[in-house]
């Protein structure tokens, strides 16, 4: 039966029946013809024209096998460095899309009769790196391009140098600790011990010498006080006061340092019998000196 002429009712259906995407095993790769179901594909399998083609197949079938498999891997891998770069996707969603052509070669031409083995084949060429997981086979693109190849090796140098300059730097610091440990060690040795600190040292022939940091009473005036010719005459200390907390700005009292006037001795008394009066006030002394004041005006006036 002749093909419908392009453009009749005939051709225009037989074209909306064969759109979209048909079975797999319907399609014939040696005469690139898709059919519907399978009584189609066995009435095309007994034309004239497959035989035909499959006479001239025949003839050197592995050479026709080996150039549908180079070309389906290399559309196949186009799609997956343009689609999808060097990221990590799933084989199966990669074919689906390469599928989507209906014009495409299609994998029952090739020599990989599962995608599986077809990924594996991918694998051990080094083309891309392929992993299985719970979820699938897993592909990712190797670029083997020379540009990529050169910016592969520029950025393994700088980071070659980067650690070079990091492990430099160690090297540098261990250098400068290990040098100032020996530099350490060697002024530790070679310094001398300082001298120990020697205390105040006291003679045990010298003189004792006693401090009083108290108010020295008045000399009476019948009474001298005579000291050695050769040494100081020892005060004593008072126990009760810490010389050491005593405070050298402070002003002592006049009035309690002053020492009291001795009144006469009594007529008939010993010099043991004699007593002190009390000491005066502040108020009466002032008094006093009033008194003593006004007494040497009235004299000067009186000899005037």
């Amino acid at each position: 039966m002749p093909r419908a002429e392009v453009g009749t009712p005939k051709y225009l259906a037989n074209k909306m029946k064969s759109k979209g995407l048909q079975r797999l095993r319907w399609y014939c790769q040696v005469c690139e013809k898709q059919c519907r179901d399978e009584n189609g594909f066995k009435c095309h399998a007994q034309s004239e024209a497959h035989l035909r083609q499959m006479l001239v197949v025949g003839e050197n079938a592995g050479r026709h096998i080996a150039d549908f498999s180079s070309q389906f891997q290399h559309d196949f891998v186009q799609l997956l460095s343009r689609r999808y770069n060097t990221k990590r996707v799933r084989v199966n969603q990669v074919y689906q899309e390469f599928i989507q052509d209906k014009n495409h070669l299609h994998m029952n031409a090739t020599r990989w009769v599962t995608l599986t083995e077809f990924a594996k084949h991918l694998g051990r060429s080094g083309i891309a790196r392929v992993d299985e997981t719970e979820k699938g086979w897993f592909i990712a693109w190797i670029d083997s391009s020379p540009k990529a190849l050169a910016k592969q090796e520029a950025s393994m140098k700088k980071d070659r140098a980067t650690r070079d300059d990091e492990q430099r730097e160690r090297t540098l610091i261990a250098e400068q600790i290990e040098r100032a440990k020996l530099e350490k060690e060697a002024s530790d040795e070679g310094s001398a011990s300082p001298p120990a600190g020697e205390g105040l040292k006291r003679d045990e022939g010298a003189e004792k010498i006693v401090l009083s940091f108290s108010a020295k009473p008045a000399a009476t005036s019948d009474t001298t006080a005579t000291a050695a010719p050769t040494g100081l005459k020892p005060t004593a200390m008072k126990f009760g006061v810490n010389p050491l907390k005593a405070n050298p700005l402070k002003r002592p009292n006049v009035f309690k340092s002053a020492a009291p006037v001795k009144s006469e001795s009594l007529e008939g008394g010993s010099e043991n019998d004699r007593k002190r009066p009390a000491p005066m006030s502040a108020a009466e002394r002032l008094i006093m000196e009033e008194q003593e004041r006004k007494r040497r005006r009235m004299d000067r006036e009186s000899v005037a």
